[in-house]
């Protein structure tokens, strides 16, 4: 069991914090993270948000940062995708990558973004 928000959440993939760590550091050393967040099926054990219900099971992994201003929004996310070890962390991850000022926008309105933050782990207070 991982516990978010003092609430048991069932896992179905054990989850890998090492390397949870290392992603995150392989990202800042790119850009300067503001908030990381880390949710989808393969953390809640398929208790996710009711739109999400029958994908494959994956991850979703939101990071914010004012670093990617500059960066178009496909490039940022193509190479923090591509930073994600799948085979390490046991799934596949859906990436998010917006600025603070995206992520105000995003967060309420788009249901893997609200999913990952309300009901999955901030991974820069949980590791």
């Amino acid at each position: 069991m991982v516990r978010v928000d003092n609430h048991p959440v069932p896992a179905t993939l054990a989850l890998n914090r090492a390397e949870l760590r290392r992603y995150l550091e392989r990202v800042g050393d790119r850009w300067r993270l503001d908030g990381a967040y880390l949710g989808g099926s393969a953390l809640t054990g398929g208790a996710v948000e009711p739109s999400l219900v029958g994908r494959e099971i994956e991850y979703t992994v939101v990071l914010v940062s004012d670093a990617f201003d500059e960066i178009p929004w496909l490039e940022r996310t193509y190479v923090a995708a591509s930073l994600w070890d799948a085979l390490e962390m046991g799934a596949p991850a859906e990436l998010h990558c917006y600025t603070c000022a995206e992520f105000e926008r995003k967060r309420d309105t788009m249901p893997p973004v609200r999913d990952a933050v309300w009901h999955g782990l901030d991974l820069l207070s949980f590791l």
